[in-house]
This record gives structure tokens, sequence and C-alpha cells, in this order.
């Protein structure tokens, strides 16, 4: 029995160290392994990365879509109310700068698609002034007083969009800029309506006259002819 024990303590030392060196050096190989697996996933992600920014679209900045335009249910029947031309473009521009106004009041909350509803109800009431007085008679001295207030009303009212767009963010500021070029189209239409009733173009003197000519002199009557 003594001696069967001394064996056993004999192989469990001569085995112990070689086990031992066995388990190192399988953690080694597994760790030289790892390693290498790393070296290899580095690259890749790079080339991923790059590969996947590539594809990646240009973020674009959104942009508010145009305004609705129209005329409020209560103000198409005060308009149609009205007794008169007259009284009708005053009731139009009341109501434009009211709703301009309250766009200003809006884009100072910084409640920017709110501020757009009032732009549109605002354009829509131009376009609809207008339109009536196109259909009125052209060479009418009452229409041409109609289309000069509405003429100044546009101008200050232009100065206001253009105060608006330069507080209101990128997103919305390109809108405003459409309403202020509306706003100054409708007011050279106004113009061209007012002054062309009574500016007619005469051709210069010199056009109707040959080189080295002089100007040819007024016809006299019998009577102004002086006699010797």
């Amino acid at each position: 029995m003594l001696s069967e024990s001394v064996t056993r303590g004999k192989t469990e030392r001569s085995i112990g160290p070689d086990s031992t060196a066995i388990k190192e050096m399988e953690l080694a190989r597994l760790h030289s392994l790892q390693l290498r697996g790393s070296l290899w996933v580095i690259p890749m992600l790079l080339v991923l990365g790059s590969v996947a920014s590539a594809q990646d679209p240009k973020v674009t900045q959104l942009t508010a879509p145009p305004p609705m335009r129209f005329i409020p249910r209560n103000e198409r029947e005060q308009l149609a109310t009205a007794k008169d031309a007259k009284e009708r473009t005053r009731a139009i521009i009341e109501m434009a700068d009211n709703h301009l106004l309250r766009a200003e009041e809006f884009t100072t909350d910084r409640k920017h698609d709110s501020a757009l509803i009032e732009i549109g109800n605002y354009m829509a009431l131009v376009e609809d002034a207008m339109g009536f007085l196109r259909g009125m008679k052209r060479d009418s001295n009452r229409t041409r007083d109609l289309y000069k207030r509405l003429e100044l009303a546009l101008r200050a009212q232009g100065l206001r969009l253009a105060a608006m767009r330069r507080v209101t963010p990128a997103e919305y500021a390109g809108q405003i800029t459409v309403a202020g070029e509306f706003a100054r189209d409708q007011r050279t239409e106004a113009l061209k309506a007012f002054y062309g009733h009574t500016v007619i173009p005469e051709p210069p003197e010199e056009a109707t006259q040959r080189p080295g000519e002089k100007p040819a002199k007024a016809p006299t009557s019998a009577g102004d002819t002086k006699r010797p």
C-alpha cells in the first residue's frame, strides 16, 4: 500500500507540470487569435463607415409650404354687403392690414405656421381687390382713385413684409419673400392702371427733324401776318 501511494504521487507530480504547460499554450494561442482578429476588425469598420457616409444623402433644410390663399367666410360676407366700390376697397385694405398685423404678432411669438396662415389671407384679399378693380371702367377718375388708394396701402405693407422676413427663420422666410414680391407686383400694376389714363408719351422733337434742319415754325393766321 505504501509503495502504491508513493507511485501515485510520483505520477501526479510528473503529470501536473505538463498539463499546466498545455493550458498556458492553449491560452496563448487563443489570445493570439483574438489579437489577429481585432487587427482585421478595425480596418473593416473604417471601410464600412466610409462607405456608409458616402451613400448617405446630404441632409437638406426643409422649407415651409406656400400658404393657402383664402378669404375667411365672415370677411367674404362683409365684402358682399358693401354698398359701393369705394367702401369695398376700403374694407379690403383694412382687412389686409389686420391680417398682416396678426402675422407680425405671430412672428414675434415664433408661431411661424400661424403667421403664414395670416399671410395667405392677406394675399387672397389683395388678389380680390385687384380683380374687382379690373372689372371696373378703366377711364374713370373714380377707378383711378381706388387704384391709388390701394397702391399706397401696398407700398406700406411691402415694407412691413420686408421687416418681417428679416426676423423669420430660413425655412419660413422664403414664403415671406414670395409675399413681398407679390405685394410689389400688385403695387406696380396699380400704378400702371393709375397713370395709364393720363400719361401720353410724346415723340421727341428731334425725331421729326432731319439732320441740320431748323425746327418748323408754327403756322400763323392771316390776321397775324405783318404788313410792310
